[in-house]
């Protein structure tokens, strides 16, 4: 058929546009399978509608879901002429209102770098990960946020940049001794953000992240990953760092 119509290819598939009922059929069988696996099965619609208290019309919107104490945003928009009259802060607030009533201690959200990360960042969103690749050289920025009140006693979490470089000789052995230190990181509540390794193999860099100094001094005390250093060739540098983002 044409380019507006469907195309069948070997094993019967069908490759074409927007497929209603496909799409029903995928959202009702894989709600059921997350539901299952994750045991819960609240998964409900989110939206927040902004009027002119004037005239009626829709000045701004939100849509999003709440599920297993998590809430999401998919979209939200603000006409032009609205958009600097604090719309958008009222449509977040109180969609997470909305997220706490449900139960939700959490909330996300992706936003492209053309759009609006920094609206989010100073509504306390933190950065948790970048897609890249989106058109015009830009990136998908994912973001999540606490919904619980935050608590003055509470450890602050300690992020690191460890960077290795090892000699030629002891890469191989260098990288399996990493392998098995970095599969300590759970034991002690750490966690591997990010793992980089330089196109000769003879350096990398692990970004790491720790719930607190206690827990971090517990990996390092681990007795298990001195073990593991003994013998081994690799230069390390750790250094404290902070997320810093650009506007």
């Amino acid at each position: 058929m044409g380019a507006d119509g469907p195309a069948v290819g070997d094993g019967g598939l069908t490759v074409g546009g927007a497929d209603k009922e496909l799409s029903a059929r995928l959202d009702k069988e894989l709600t059921a399978f997350n539901n299952a696996a994750t045991g819960f099965d609240d998964e409900a619609e989110l939206s927040v509608r902004a009027t002119d208290p004037s005239t009626g019309e829709l000045i701004g919107g939100l849509t999003g879901w709440t599920w297993g104490g998590l809430g999401g945003v998919d979209m939200l928009w603000v006409r032009e002429d609205h958009r600097t009259g604090g719309w958008g802060s009222r449509l977040m607030r109180a969609a997470e209102d909305e997220a706490r009533r449900r139960g939700c201690t959490r909330m996300v959200v992706s936003s492209f770098s053309f759009q609006a990360p920094p609206f989010y960042r100073r509504l306390g969103y933190v950065e948790t990960g970048r897609t890249e690749g989106i058109p015009g050289g830009n990136v998908d920025v994912h973001f999540h946020k606490s919904l619980e009140p935050a608590d003055p006693a509470a450890p602050a979490a300690v992020q690191l940049a460890v960077l290795l470089d090892v000699p030629p000789a002891a890469a191989e052995a260098a990288r399996a001794y990493e392998d098995r230190v970095l599969a300590l990181l759970p034991r002690h509540g750490g966690r591997l953000e990010r793992r980089l390794r330089t196109g000769d193999g003879l350096s990398e860099v692990h970004l790491l992240r720790f719930p607190s100094r206690k827990a971090l001094a517990a990996f390092r005390a681990d007795p298990e990953r001195a073990e593991l250093a003994a013998g081994v060739e690799v230069t390390v540098r750790v250094l404290e760092v902070t997320d810093v983002y650009g506007p």
